[in-house]
């Protein structure tokens, strides 16, 4: 199964085995850059690793051998499904509770296993962050044509042709002013703009894209703007060189260069108004300990984290509350277990809140803010 969306991260936050121990599995399997013996190779020693670590850690004989079972159903999967043009590989199981799920990603991993109550989703909600559903929209003066680009794959969606009304160059310089033939044949090409507009609205209504990128001539783009749908308008987010006949490889490269520099200014923008609303005491608060104490209080409208940035804690196993290191629960009086990574619980906290995931590349201004922080709903 691909990686796609938001609700397969909800549906795997939502597992968690009341007596077991969840393996989470990543491995880069970017051919590109790792031979297919190589890629064999780490799985391996990712497996014999968490064997390792079992072997040394104090878990009960019942989660142990759980675990076992799930690093065995582990290896014979990589051995048996190293074949599929993937960069990466997620694997998700719980034998114990009959639990398995496997995600091929657009974007290599780090290569880890880690053990816990939940699924370990934080890479994917990394991998997540970093794309969106995108409608190419091409025209020209004799055609357009529309794109989705998502994850690195482009998908043609629709083509229109414009057929230009074609003239009799002697009669009409006789008979006819030529500016008025010029008049008939612009008129034409904005009925063409505007029906290509309304096309794009309807794969929209379709689609559901988050994104719209156009490439359009210059002297067009301001009259094919005025056509747009509001809720075109509102996703348009840049233009592209590319036209309706070039290549998909070309139109692919260039629409994948005009996210990413999206991605790093929305990075730039999202810690910069975070930042100027917790430096003026705003709706915003930084730091593990506030940050896990506000997702318990369902406060939370947008989480930032640094990427890779981690650490153990704490959680109550009524309550389901985060925290650093109460050995007790403060609302329930339940005594807290030990989580892997706190910063992941958080991760799912927000998902299963409805939150937004923000996920910020360092060097930033977060870094100095405790390199987790929070945009709240509402203060208290």
């Amino acid at each position: 199964m691909k990686l796609l969306d938001r609700q397969q991260l909800e549906t795997l936050s939502r597992f968690k085995s009341g007596k077991f121990l969840t393996t989470s599995f990543f491995l880069n399997t970017d051919k590109g850059h790792h031979p297919r013996k190589e890629i064999l190779v780490a799985a391996k020693n990712l497996v014999t690793e968490g064997r390792t670590r079992l072997d040394a850690s104090d878990y009960g004989k019942d989660i142990k051998a759980s675990l076992c079972r799930d690093l065995d159903k582990i290896a014979e999967f990589c051995s048996q499904n190293m074949t599929s043009n993937a960069q990466g590989v997620a694997v998700f199981s719980c034998q114990n509770e009959q639990f398995w799920h496997e995600i091929h990603l657009p974007h290599p991993p780090r290569n880890r296993v880690v053990f816990d109550q939940n699924p370990y989703i934080r890479p994917l909600s990394q991998i997540l962050n970093r794309y969106h559903h995108i409608c190419v929209f091409l025209v020209g003066r004799t055609g357009a044509k529309w794109y989705s680009v998502y994850m690195g794959q482009i998908t043609p969606l629709d083509a229109l042709v414009n057929e230009l009304p074609v003239h009799d160059k002697e009669r009409d310089l006789d008979r006819t002013p030529v500016r008025r033939i010029e008049r008939h044949l612009e008129g034409h090409v904005h009925e063409h703009y505007k029906k290509a507009s309304q096309r794009t609205f309807d794969l929209f209504k379709k689609e559901k894209f988050d994104w719209l990128f156009i490439g359009c001539e210059d002297g067009y783009f301001s009259d094919l703007e005025l056509f747009l749908h509001s809720y075109l308008r509102e996703r348009l987010k840049g233009r592209l060189k590319a036209k309706p006949s070039d290549r998909d490889d070309k139109i692919l490269r260039e629409a994948v260069e005009l996210e990413d520099r999206l991605n790093l200014a929305a990075e730039t923008e999202n810690t910069h108004r975070f930042v100027s609303e917790l430096e003026k005491g705003g709706l915003a608060v930084s730091g593990i300990k506030e940050t896990l104490r506000r997702l318990n209080q369902v406060e939370v409208q947008s989480l930032l984290v640094s990427h890779n940035f981690g650490m153990p804690g704490k959680i109550c196993p009524r309550c389901h509350f985060l925290y650093v290191d109460e050995a007790v629960c403060p609302s329930c009086q339940k005594a807290t277990g030990p989580v892997a990574d706190v910063v992941d619980e958080a991760i799912e906290s927000a998902f299963r809140s409805h939150a937004e995931v923000k996920h910020i590349s360092p060097p930033s201004k977060l870094d100095h803010y405790g390199n987790i922080g929070a945009v709240l709903r509402y203060k208290i």
